[in-house]
């Protein structure tokens, strides 16, 4: 049975891909400031579980 909690490799992975999608001009999903990189957007995202990308299992 898969576990519902993230490792640190679908971490990444979802924080990078998420980053890409916000340097590329998509609208966060969550407030920013002007100073925030895209990256801690992406943190912030998906530490608020509002991040809008899905895991599948495989």
């Amino acid at each position: 049975m898969a576990s519902k909690k993230l490792n640190r490799f679908e971490r990444a992975r979802l924080i990078g891909a998420r980053a890409l999608q916000l340097s590329m001009g998509a609208k966060p999903m969550v407030d920013v400031t002007p100073d925030q990189d895209p990256i801690d957007i992406a943190v912030i995202e998906l530490n608020k579980k509002v991040l809008p990308l899905d895991v599948r299992p495989l």
